[in-house]
């Protein structure tokens, strides 16, 4: 069974991408609108539209999709994943590469609910089932630490802390090449990329992003840096990097060097959430925690000081 929308286009989404405008008009995540133009779902004024065409006000809009299931918490054993520590009102973890930070539609790999799941831990609170506890996200590439609310209280305490930005978010990654200034900060908005939907950049229209980084070791090739966040977008570290012209090892999809990542036998963007720090939601306490660099970063980390490359 398939569903049909049609709508006017407001003047506010005048030149805005059929996949973004379908994210907005319909609550499509910009993954799903993308593929239901993709697929011929999408007409406007009677001509079927690509998700990259943009809109014109006035126009109208024909959408026809079938529903996809929301997406659901699935208990699954994750290799190397960690509880790192555990009270009634939170649960920090060490997620390895290779899970999401939630279920998603179009993801069907290990998620960090399934795995609490797994583990026997029970999240209590509201919002999307597959969201449940969820206070801020790490991309499927990158490893470190995660703190998930248990509780509502924790839940609402929390998710206000990342929006005041109270909580410190620390990263060690490697970038190509050698920063210049050595640590320095990159104060520079960030958006979606005008061209590639599944990409994001600098751009004037961008939500603010700021992101400090320090230098820790220099090697011929490349630099461990330790960043701070002081935002937290998505790609953040990897989009700032890339616009400051050194981008993560490892990162092709933001113009690094694939064969310095084969020879290092990195296989994902060499970035890790190294310490997460933050007031506890129900004592007040401040609490830090650490997770060790793990063993395909620590073996690249490796070959780069015994080089050459």
């Amino acid at each position: 069974m398939t569903e049909r929308r049609r709508l006017p286009v407001p003047d506010g989404l005048e030149g805005v991408r059929v996949d973004a405008a379908l994210a907005k008009m319909l609550g499509f995540s910009r993954t799903f609108a993308a593929e239901v133009a993709g697929e011929g779902g999408v007409q406007v004024d009677g001509a079927r539209v690509g998700k990259s065409d943009r809109l014109s006000a006035g126009s109208v809009i024909d959408v026809e999709w079938a529903p996809k299931e929301d997406p659901k918490v699935v208990a699954s054993d994750v290799p190397g994943f960690g509880i790192v520590f555990e009270d009634d009102h939170i649960v920090v973890v060490d997620k390895p590469t290779g899970v999401a930070a939630h279920p998603s539609m179009g993801w069907d790999g290990p998620t960090v609910p399934g795995a609490l799941l797994a583990a026997g831990i029970e999240i209590s609170t509201s919002g999307a089932a597959e969201r449940q506890g969820i206070v801020h996200r790490l991309d499927v590439g990158t490893s470190g630490l995660m703190v998930v609310a248990k509780s509502e209280h924790a839940y609402t305490v929390l998710k206000r802390a990342f929006k005041d930005r109270t909580v410190d978010k620390i990263y060690h990654a490697v970038v190509q090449g050698h920063p210049d200034p050595f640590s320095g900060t990159i104060d520079a908005p960030i958006g979606r990329h005008p061209n590639h939907s599944w990409k994001f950049a600098v751009i004037s229209d961008g939500k603010p992003s700021i992101t400090h980084y320090e230098t820790l070791e220099a090697f011929p090739r490349a630099t461990l840096v330790e960043v701070h966040l002081e935002t937290g977008r998505t790609h953040q570290i990897r989009v700032h990097m890339a616009a400051h012209r050194h981008p993560l090892v490892g990162d092709p999809l933001y113009g690094s060097d694939p064969t310095l990542a084969e020879r290092l036998g990195l296989t994902r963007q060499w970035l890790h959430a190294r310490r997460l720090a933050f007031d506890h939601p129900a004592t007040g306490e401040r609490v830090l925690f650490e997770a060790p660099i793990p063993a395909d970063l620590s073996r690249a980390l490796d070959l780069l000081v015994d080089g050459p490359f």
